[in-house]
């Protein structure tokens, strides 16, 4: 998914990562880590499918960026033994490019939706009846004379991906049978991942690397391939070309990403709040107009990983720092009653 990020270490996709990422990305239930339950939750439906005979429903699979959710709709695909369709919200501009997608899909293929929270409404509507009813009803003609014209559609599957599930219409939201929340992996499973991703890669790297990237990929599968090839630029240039740990911690230093994964827009963050605002609480506006962000690239790139490592908490009044921040920064703590009980 591409994000608007200021953070090109991390978050920007360059044409060359999409090869790498597609390159990489796994073409078997079994090489998929993580997510047990989602997998096994998509797996049970697939083999109800196809024992109906019938495509499967329509799947919604939400969460951060980079945590495998267009692999899994590739994985359904696969399983289900149909093409998929892929594209994203932005693209379909209007509800005519909605139609030619939709009437060119054969039985049981599946169109793949991402950041389908930014459809166009006039389009979101237009895909009410072809996701019920298999259906799309065309206005042909202006003014008194226009009719409505319904063309019948091959019955196919839609998975949606979306980063902000909140942004998601409820009745859009309602007509997915399916729906599965992604969440962060743990260091060991990443470990797996990156083992695997080094082997494809041709990469000489040993445990205690592996374990230092994996801790410091903010339980996220892209940010670890992301390190994983960065570290390998490093070591061709810097080293002998085979990665341990001495060498692995240079270059994550170099990439400015410290010992739990924070990197340069997440020091920033913390210490604007820290600093100018004594720890908070503050608003979400206040904090991007002072380091100068955006405020969807704040909650859906820096926000996640903060809160769920326990480093921010969010109020009513706005965001705080926990104590958990001020000691990983090396800051002494204030003594105002509010950051107090945070302690």
């Amino acid at each position: 998914m591409n994000k608007k990020s200021k953070n090109p270490e991390l978050e920007t996709e360059t044409p060359e990562e999409e090869v790498l990422f597609t390159s990489l990305r796994v073409t078997d239930w079994n090489e998929f880590y993580g997510q047990k339950n989602v997998k096994e939750s998509l797996r049970i439906a697939i083999a109800a499918a196809k024992k109906r005979k019938e495509p499967i429903e329509h799947i919604l699979l939400y969460g951060p960026p980079g945590l495998g959710k267009t692999t899994l709709s590739h994985l359904v695909a696969k399983e289900m033994g149909v093409n998929i369709r892929v594209t994203s919200g932005p693209a379909i501009e209007r509800a005519g490019d909605l139609a030619s997608i939709l009437t060119n899909l054969e039985k049981g293929d599946i169109l793949f939706i991402d950041e389908i929270h930014r459809l166009n409404k006039v389009v979101e509507e237009t895909l009410y009846p072809a996701m019920e009813d298999f259906a799309l009803d065309i206005v042909i003609g202006k003014g008194p004379s226009a009719r409505t014209v319904r063309l019948d559609l091959s019955p196919f599957t839609i998975i949606g991906a979306t980063t902000r599930i909140g942004l998601l219409s409820a009745p859009l939201r309602d007509r997915f049978g399916v729906v599965h929340r992604l969440s962060f992996y743990e260091p060991k499973v990443l470990e797996e991942i990156l083992e695997k991703a080094a082997i494809k890669l041709k990469v000489g790297v040993d445990k205690p690397s592996i374990i230092e990237i994996a801790k410091r990929a903010r339980g996220t599968p892209r940010v670890a391939l992301k390190l994983l090839k960065r570290t390998r630029d490093f070591v061709q240039v810097k080293a002998d070309g085979k990665l341990n740990k001495e060498v692995t911690k240079q270059a994550l230093n170099l990439l400015e990403v410290d010992e739990v994964g924070l990197d340069s827009s997440d020091i920033r963050y913390l210490r604007a709040i820290i600093e100018k605002y004594n720890g908070g609480p503050v608003g979400i506006e206040t904090i991007a107009s002072t380091i100068a962000e955006d405020i969807g690239t704040i909650e859906e790139v820096i926000e996640p990983y903060l809160m769920q490592i326990g480093f921010i908490k969010k109020t009513t009044r706005g965001r705080m720092v926990t104590t958990f921040a001020y000691l990983h920064l090396g800051i002494e703590l204030p003594k105002s009653s509010s950051q107090t009980k945070l302690i």
